[in-house]
């Protein structure tokens, strides 16, 4: 069977665009209804930070606001949409130079707002490492550190941003500290699992839900802590006795004349994907409820036996009939068991992403199950447009696949278990690269089954 690329490339791009962050930044910043005789300030951070800081300006445009300032900081470099808003560049996954210089220049520029302002701050995935900056008593070097450590363990996304939000300057509501008491209003376009608005950028303009010895448990269970630079163990050990103040919760003043709320989610994306594979025939669209989360493999071999079970109960393809269509969304996880050894090394991590490791061993279970999984192919892709430190979203697999690894004369199992997917896939040219579109509200992998080779 070919692998129906055009088929599957349609759904990612229905997905993508029903996430989509322009119409919804438009109208979320439309609903604030700001007046008119008050100064508004624009912060922008993520993957969607230029879609939505656009937005905002064109909105506030029409309605004769002000805008006097503020700062976009986005992964690549871009043009900014209005005269008086800044334009950096951050790091991403890891802080580096560009993510401190811009956490530095946001506090510059929260210094100048005054009690009747308004800032805007547009947050989207990727915020937490463009904007990363060390708390006073620690170094760049220690936060680059500490993000490296947590990216290779394995944690979900909400254990790794609440530790983030606690050793990061912006994180965990202090960008509210620093702009209080001019009102902050928080418009998210969502990346985690549940739409959590702490989890989401690492929270800059919400209450910090966790305390200092819930961050403690975590890495203590992780096995992590001992593992942290000492001015980190110090400062957290610090505020859970008391010595240090604790962040910001709920109830604080910062957040008295404020708003945050979710605009765009995974949810949206999925719901456009199955919308298009409807008007394009499909005989049954499954929506997986479930969110996809856990180590990224394994998923992909779950995901490949449920697409073998569905495709067992309606039988082999004819070759005519229409497909069915199975999408499901969310972020898995990837562990580098290996990870200590590379401590302190400046080794980048290897070449793959969890969206590949998914779908390579999605292959691995297609090409175990021989006839029985003819008919059936996936893609599993980042709606942020990349997967992991490669320039590919993810990749398109079927049952084929393995074997085509193993004939191009490389060993798919080695990859698989070296967490190296991008190297084998990329030799029989599966991967899916489509740039960046703009938004980032998670993964998403699409299976189809029944499809005619074409």
């Amino acid at each position: 069977m070919a692998i129906p690329r055009n088929l599957l490339v349609q759904l990612y791009e229905a997905a993508v665009a029903g996430a989509a962050t322009g119409p919804v930044t438009t109208r979320a910043v439309e609903a604030l209804g700001i007046p008119r005789d008050r100064p508004v300030w624009i912060f922008s951070f993520g993957k969607a930070a230029q879609a939505m800081a656009t937005a905002a300006v064109q909105s506030l445009q029409r309605s004769l606001n002000q805008i006097v300032g503020g700062l976009i900081v986005a992964p690549n470099e871009i043009a900014s949409p209005y005269g008086t808003l800044s334009v950096m560049v951050g790091d991403h996954p890891v802080p580096g130079a560009g993510s401190f210089a811009a956490a530095q220049r946001i506090g510059e520029i929260a210094t100048r707002m005054k009690s009747g302002d308004v800032g805007i701050v547009l947050v989207s995935g990727g915020a937490t490492s463009l904007i990363a900056g060390p708390l006073r008593g620690m170094t760049d070097a220690e936060v680059t550190e500490v993000f490296d450590i947590l990216l290779a363990s394995g944690l979900d996304i909400g254990a790794v941003n609440a530790v983030r939000r606690r050793f990061t300057r912006w994180g965990g509501g202090r960008l509210a500290l620093a702009i209080s008491p001019a009102a902050a209003h928080c418009l998210a376009v969502s990346d985690v699992p549940g739409d959590d608005l702490a989890t989401i950028g690492s929270g800059p303009i919400v209450p910090d839900p966790s305390t200092a010895d819930d961050v403690i448990e975590i890495l203590e269970n992780a096995k992590l802590l001992d593992r942290f630079p000492k001015s980190f163990r110090r400062y957290v050990n610090d505020v859970s006795r008391g010595a240090e103040p604790e962040t910001p919760k709920a109830g604080h003043p910062a957040f008295a004349h404020g708003t945050a709320r979710v605009i765009a989610n995974n949810r949206g994306a999925l719901d456009a994907g199955a919308e298009r594979a409807r008007a394009l025939g499909a005989a049954a669209v499954y929506v997986v409820d479930a969110p996809l989360v856990g180590e990224a493999a394994p998923r992909g071999d779950a995901i490949a036996r449920w697409l073998l079970e569905l495709r067992a109960k309606s039988g082999p393809p004819s070759g005519t009939h229409a497909p069915r269509i199975a999408i499901w969304g969310g972020e898995t996880t990837v562990t580098l068991r290996d990870s200590s050894s590379r401590r302190g090394a400046n080794t980048p991590p290897p070449p793959g992403g969890r969206c590949q490791e998914l779908a390579l061993a999605a292959a691995r279970t297609l090409h175990e199950a021989g006839e029985k999984a003819k008919g059936i192919a996936l893609l599993a892709a980042g709606t942020d447009g990349r997967d992991g430190p490669t320039e590919a979203a993810g990749a398109l697999v079927d049952a084929g696949t393995w074997s085509a690894i193993q004939s191009a004369g490389l060993d798919p199992e080695i990859a698989l278990a070296q967490h190296a997917s991008n190297g084998v896939l990329a030799a029989i040219n599966p991967l899916f690269a489509p740039g960046p579109p703009g938004t980032n509200v998670m993964d998403v992998v699409i299976g189809v089954i029944d499809t005619p080779n074409s």
